[in-house]
Parts: structure tokens; C-alpha cells; sequence
């Protein structure tokens, strides 16, 4: 047919300069006029042309008017309700084609469905296409192979997008981009970076999206040498002019810290647009100079320029929120009046901010007025929640977002950060269950925060079976396992994990030595522990922040060395603060020295004069050593100054509920069968020899009161109701706020021995593992 005015091809031509709905409908008017309306090569061109335009209904009842469609037309569509995201139009037309005519579906059937199956909140509808691509024989096709990798990073199943990957016989750079840029996305940074070595090493060509895809895993682990590197190749490439290799690099050397470089090479780009822009203003505010990031956020709007979300997104101090609560302010009324707020990725850094300043009520209030919550902003809320000790509203937000989206990594570490501090291990297992599920074992980050929740929810032979599996671990993985032994007091192991880590290549960093240095000072490990602190500072280079100092304190404190402990505190080369004194304080109750109390207590009485805690173990010293005039004089400080205790509580969790019990708590539905137990429990310490340990109790009150104060302690009834409301034999685990008192320690000895049970229990500082008698810190807490 040739190209005149009526013909096939003339109406072709038209409708591919089309550029908008409007011409799209006149030409298709003069399409029926010529009588070419069944035209199938006409009718499949302006299917197309009206899903690119958005308009995906009227390409549906164009669709619905070809008596015969063929498989072409059927795929363009099917292309079309995936572009256009409307995953189950896309699905139900694939479903039709391959049940409802005689036509078969090929590669691009497959690949345009998959891609539509993405939309959908799981990925059993891309499971289900997977299958059939199968069984047609397709799915190591190229095309079909690509989009299967992708559906399965979209929805964090790594392994599975590797299984796909490794089964392709056949690869090309489209392929190995998807590959790059998924591990990327689920945060697989040294996966991402492997592929791509991976890729060049077998010659693989290899363009700009390549290097765009890889450069933000590399940002992401800071490493600068690497980056250098991609750099460099670029250049040799010829592709160091490209805009987004460029914008990359920007984001690459400011995460780095290179600020200077990348304003270097963003004034390389000819003409920047708004996504040069944004990795601009987004590295100055990364690198907390705000003043720069705000000033070039100006000029970008004086260039008369639209910003977009990403725009806002870069400009929000996430990284260094503090002290930035007004320009955090400001930046949201700005979103307010250019309607920037609805944008759930606006919303989420802002929520992330103001939970990182511990507004929590204004992130909440952001959050729920939020018109369309992302995943991303259920884990802003969730983690902000978690990170600010609210963990019960975590665990709500977590169940209430089950309903909505499927947990990514990002979702799994929050929560089992929350089940950890909570002590939650029914639900922490139950998470563990769901990672199973969901594949998303493979990710160190879910790994870790799993070797975590197992050390602090008090299973530390599980934390240590999950370690050992890990083939990939990085200092945040250690320190989990290293900071588990140390609360169970297993300073040894702790020892041997630390070497190996250094062994392995690993550098540790602040958060390693500290947890080796607790680990050491809850073990007696003196000598081991001064080797640490000094080795920190002489072979690795590391400057001790307080925390280090209060622990080689804590160190020598425990260990009944008081006068060195001081000395110590005398000699460090930064003041000390609270948690130094603090940390001799507390040392000096354990060994009943009221002279080098008295000294600590001033300092702290100066520098946090509204803490109770102080007084209450100024007072117990003094109560231990009889002199209870004094006892009573710095308890009347606390009455006149107002102060509150805080007051001790213990948790129970019994199946998936848990049980809270403050001293002498009467309002549980079993109190009644609680305190019998808790009676008869009594009368066997009492015929066992065990002497209630009543000296720091109140001095001015008959000593058969005190023996009843300290019997109703919440963790003895606590560990009564676990016998009640438990199986005889099984383990009873309890969690104390606070630190185990003398007497509850002492009595609880005794009852793993009467009761024939184990009775972990985890206060403010470690854990406690009874058994026959013996308590697993060797009275050494």
C-alpha cells in the first residue's frame, strides 16, 4: 500500500508525530472515516501512542473493538498497563490471552507482564508468571530473564534475582545493569560492586548506565580508593563528560567527604539540570555545611528552575539534623505552600528528621496526615520509634503496615531493634520466621540485626549459630556478637571473637572497643582490658571518647580497685563527665566504699544534679555501712528537691503476651495464685538457710517490714507467675529495668535450685543465667 492520503502507511506516519491526546483522536476519527478502523497495524500503533500519552482507558476500548487481535496488539497492551501502572489490567489481559484464544505468549508477552506484575504489594502474581515462562520454554530468554531479575529485587528477593541471573546462559549489558542496580537498591553494596568487577573481568562491554548503576553502591560504603578507581575508568572510557556518570561522581566524593571534588565536577557539567542539582545541594548537606547547600538551593531557584521532590529531599539535614530544627521547620512550610508535602519521599526525610531530634510528635503527626504512606515512610516511623525507646508503638506501626506492604530489610532491622530492646523473643523469632519467608536471609543487614536481637533477647547460642553461618560480615556483624557475649558476661569468648575479627582484616572502630571493653569488665578481665584501651589508641589510632573512659573505670572499679579507678579518672586527658563518675559510683556501692562515694557523688550532684539514681546508691552505701543517719539525710535531699525514682518494673513475656510487674503489683488477674506461690516459694528459702538481705532497705522501719518490702520485689513476682503460668522443666526468662538487687540475686540462686528451672534474667547491665544454684555472672555484677 503506498503512503498517499487514506492509506495505511500515510495514517502510520501520522500517528507516529502524535504527540498528544488531542491528535491522537482526530487521526483516529480519520482512521474510521477511511474505513481502516480494523486496520490491525494502525489500530496497534495508536494503542501505543495512547499509552504513551497516558491515556490507557481509551487504548483498553480501542483494544475491545477488534473482533481478532494478534499477538502483537496483545503485547503492546499488555506493555501499556504496565507503563501506565495498572499491574492487574496487565495481568488479566496476559490471563485472557493465554486461556481464552488459540494465540501463544512469547518472550515480550512475558517480559511486559512481569514487568506489570511489579505494581502488585507481593510478588506471588510474578512467581506465577515465572512458572509459566518455564513452562513455555522461555524463561532463560534474555528479555524475559532481565525482567525477572528486576521483579525480584523490586521485591527484595535477592537470592531469587541471583538464581535467575546465574541460570542465564546468555548475558548482556542491559542484563548486568539490572544486576548492578538491583543489588544496589537492597543495599548488597559489596554484591553490586563484585558484579560489576565481575562484568569487566569477563570483558563485558559495558556504557554509562553501568557505571551510573555501580557508583552509588560505592558511595554508600565510602570507599573513596574504589571510586577513584571507576573514576579513572571513565576518563579512559571517554565517559567522564556524561551527565549522569558526573552526577554520580558528585554523590560519590561528597558521601566521601570530598566536598571540594565534587563541586570540582559539578562545575564540569555544561549545563546542569535539576538532578545535578540535587546531588549538589544533597552533598553539601551531607557534609553538614547547610549554609551551602541552602545558598545553591536559592540560586537554583533564581535560575527560575523547577525544583522537584528529590530537590527537598537532598536539602532536608537528615544526615546532620541537630541544631537544624528551624531550617527543618522552614523547609516543610516551604513544601506546605508549593505542595511538595504530599510527596511521600518529602515526607519521610522530614519524618526521619524530626525523629532524629526526638520530635517525635510532630514526625507522627507528619506521618499520619501523610495522603499516601510508601514503605519508606512505615520504616522512617518505625525506626524513628525504635530509636527514641518507643518500641511499643514500633511493634503497633510494624502489625498495622503488615496489612498494607510486605517488609523490606530496611523494615525487618527496625523491628527486631525494637524486639531486642524489649526483650521480645517470641516475636523476634516470629520475624525471623517472616525473613525465612520472604527470602531475605541474604542480606547482612537482616543477618546482623538477627545476630543482635538473638545476643540481647538472651538466646546467645542461637546469635552464635547465625554468626558462624554468615559468609559475608562486616564490623556492625561483629560487634552484634562481641556486644552479646559481653552481656552475658562471657568475657573469654568475647576475647577470642575480637581476635579473630582483627585476624579476619576487619578495623574495628569506637563501637567495637567498647563493646570488648564492657565485655572485659563484666568477666573481671583487668590486665585484658587495659591491653585493649591501650592498643586502641597506640596500634589502631583511636581517640577515646567518655564512654571508653568510663568503661577501663567500670573495669577497675568491678574489680575492687577504687584508688586506681580514681587515679585513672585524674589522669584522662578530657573532663570527666556523668557516665565516668557514674560508672566509679556505681563501683564503689559494690564494694561498700563510702570515702571514694563521697567524692563521685559530689561531682555528679554538680554535673547532673536532677538524676535520682545518684542519691538512692549514695544513700544504699550508706545504709550497707550502718550509717543510717546519713542514708536518711541524702534520702530527705531527694524528698526536698522533689525527685522521682525511677520506679523498678520487670517484664514477663508468657506465649506472644507479655507481662509487666512493678514492687508489690496486685492488679494481675492471678495475683491471688501469684502470691500463694510466692508464700510458699518463701517458706522453702527460709528452710533452705536463705536470709533476706534487707540493708539497703528503708533504716527506719522494723526489720520484719523490710524482709516484706523486699519479698514483693517485681522480679519475684515476676518469676512467681512464670511458675505458675509455665510447663514445670521449662525456662523462665524475665526482664528487669533496673539492676538486679542484692537479695533478689541471692534469692533467685536458690529458687533455680528448688524449682529445678533455668531463670534468665536481663536488668540494666547484662544477663543473669540460673541454674541449681549458680548464677552464670559468678556474683560478679
Amino acid at each position: 500500500m503506498t503512503a498517499g492520503p487514506g492509506s495505511r502507511n500515510f495514517f502510520v506516519g501520522l500517528l507516529k508525530s502524535a504527540t498528544s491526546l488531542s491528535q491522537l483522536s482526530q487521526t483516529h476519527a480519520q482512521v474510521i472515516v477511511h474505513g481502516l478502523q480494523y486496520d490491525l497495524a494502525i489500530v496497534t500503533k495508536l494503542t501505543h501512542k495512547l499509552s504513551d500519552v497516558k491515556a490507557i482507558h481509551k487504548a483498553r476500548q480501542l483494544f475491545l473493538t477488534i473482533p481478532k487481535p494478534d499477538l502483537f496488539l496483545f503485547n503492546v497492551l499488555v506493555k501499556g498497563f504496565s507503563k501506565n501502572e495498572s499491574p492487574l489490567a496487565s495481568i488479566s489481559l496476559y490471563a485472557h490471552l493465554r486461556n481464552n484464544t488459540s494465540l501463544t505468549p512469547d518472550e515480550f508477552t512475558y517480559a511486559f507482564a512481569i514487568s506489570g506484575a511489579v505494581g502488585f504489594k507481593d510478588d506471588k502474581y510474578g512467581i506465577l508468571l515465572h512458572s509459566h515462562s518455564v513452562v513455555d520454554g522461555l524463561a532463560s530468554n534474555l528479555f524475559v530473564g532481565s525482567a525477572l531479575v528486576d521483579l525480584y529485587f523490586k521485591f527484595s528477593q535477592v537470592e531469587l534475582a541471583q538464581k535467575v541471573f546465574d541460570g542465564m546462559s546468555e548475558r548482556d549489558t542491559v542484563l548486568w545493569n539490572t544486576m548492578i542496580s538491583g543489588l544496589a537498591r537492597n543495599c548488597c553494596f559489596f554484591g553490586s560492586i563484585r558484579a560489576f568487577s565481575d562484568m569487566f573481568a569477563r570483558g563485558m562491554p559495558f556504557d554509562s548506565r553501568t557505571l551510573a548503576a555501580v557508583i552509588p553502591a560505592v558511595a554508600e560504603l565510602n570507599e573513596l580508593q574504589v571510586g577513584m578507581g571507576i573514576h579513572c575508568l571513565t576518563m579512559k572510557e571517554g565517559m567522564d563528560y556524561d551527565v549522569y556518570v558526573l552526577t554520580g561522581l558528585v554523590s560519590l566524593y561528597s558521601k566521601c567527604g570530598e566536598i571540594d571534588t565534587a563541586r570540582f565536577l559539578f562545575g564540569k557539567i555544561s549545563h546542569p539540570d535539576v538532578v545535578c542539582y540535587n546531588a549538589m545541594i544533597a552533598g553539601y548537606a551531607s557534609n553538614n555545611d547547610t549554609e551551602s547547600s541552602v545558598r545553591l538551593f536559592k540560586e537554583f531557584l533564581a535560575l527560575g528552575e523547577k525544583v522537584n521532590p528529590s530537590t527537598i529531599v537532598g536539602l532536608i539535614p537528615v544526615s546532620y539534623p541537630f541544631g537544624h530544627l528551624q531550617l527543618t521547620s522552614s523547609i516543610q512550610s516551604f513544601c506546605l505552600k508549593s505542595g511538595f508535602l504530599s510527596d511521600s519521599f518529602v515526607s519521610t526525610a522530614l519524618t526521619t528528621v524530626y525523629c532524629r531530634l526526638n520530635e517525635i510528635e510532630s514526625a507522627r503527626q507528619l506521618f499520619d496526615e501523610s495522603p499516601k504512606k510508601s514503605l519508606a515512610s512505615w520504616n522512617s516511623m518505625i525506626s524513628g520509634c525504635t530509636q527514641n525507646g518507643l518500641t511499643e508503638m514500633a511493634i503497633s506501626l510494624f502489625r498495622e503496615m503488615m496489612s498494607v506492604f510486605s517488609p523490606n530489610p530496611t523494615t525487618i532491622t527496625s523491628i527486631l531493634s525494637a524486639c531486642a530492646q524489649l526483650g521480645l523473643l517470641s516475636l523476634g523469632k516470629w520475624v525471623h520466621n517472616l525473613i525465612e519467608s520472604k527470602n531475605l536471609e541474604s542480606n547482612i543487614f537482616v543477618k546482623t540485626a538477627l545476630v543482635d536481637m538473638y545476643g540481647k533477647c538472651g538466646s546467645i547460642v542461637e546469635a552464635r549459630e547465625l554468626f558462624d553461618l554468615m559468609t559475608e560480615k562486616n564490623v556492625v556483624t561483629w560487634n552484634a556478637m562481641i556486644s552479646g557475649y559481653g552481656l552475658h558476661g562471657h568475657g573469654n569468648e568475647a576475647l577470642e571473637l575480637y581476635n579473630e575479627m582483627l585476624h579476619t582484616g576487619v578495623a574495628p572502630n569506637g563501637v567495637t572497643f567498647l563493646s570488648i571493653l564492657y565485655a572485659c569488665s563484666h568477666t573481671g578481665l583487668v590486665r585484658e582490658g587495659d591491653n585493649i584501651f591501650k592498643s586502641m589508641v597506640l596500634d589502631h589510632g583511636f581517640e577515646p571518647l567518655a564512654e571508653h573512659y568510663a568503661c577501663m573505670v567500670d573495669i577497675l572499679g568491678r574489680a575492687g580497685q577504687l584508688v586506681q579507678a580514681l587515679e585513672f579518672i585524674r589522669k584522662m586527658p578530657i573532663e570527666p563527665g556523668v557516665v565516668v563518675w557514674g560508672s566509679l559510683l556505681g563501683a564503689c556501692m559494690t564494694h561498700k566504699d563510702k570515702s571514694i562515694a563521697r567524692v563521685a557523688s559530689e561531682k555528679l550532684f554538680e554535673l547532673d544534679p536532677g538524676n535520682t539514681g545518684y542519691y538512692v546508691l549514695l544513700s544504699n552505701i550508706y545504709s550497707a555501712d550502718r550509717n543510717f543517719p546519713k542514708a536518711a539525710l541524702v534520702r530527705q535531699v531527694v524528698k526536698n528537691r522533689k525527685l522521682e525514682k525511677t520506679p523498678g518494673c520487670t517484664l514477663i513475656e508468657i506465649g506472644e503476651t507479655t507481662h509487666v510487674f512493678t514492687a508489690g503489683d496486685r492488679s494481675h488477674p492471678r495475683t491471688m495464685e501469684i502470691y500463694a506461690m510466692l508464700d510458699k516459694l518463701t517458706g522453702k528459702l527460709k528452710e533452705g538457710g536463705f536470709q533476706t538481705e534487707t540493708i539497703t532497705a528503708l533504716h527506719d522501719i522494723e526489720e520484719e517490714e523490710k524482709e516484706l518490702m523486699v519479698k514483693v520485689h517485681s522480679e519475684k513476682l515476676a518469676i512467681a507467675f512464670g511458675l505458675i503460668a509455665t510447663e514445670p522443666g521449662t525456662e523462665i526468662r524475665i526482664i528487669k529495668n533496673l539492676r538486679v538487687c542484692l537479695d533478689c540475686h541471692n534469692a533467685t540462686k536458690l529458687i533455680s535450685k528448688i524449682t529445678e528451672r533455668v531463670i534468665v534474667v536481663r536488668d540494666a547491665n547484662r544477663f543473669h543465667h540460673f541454674k541449681d544454684g549458680v548464677c552464670s555472672c559468678g556474683d560478679y555484677w
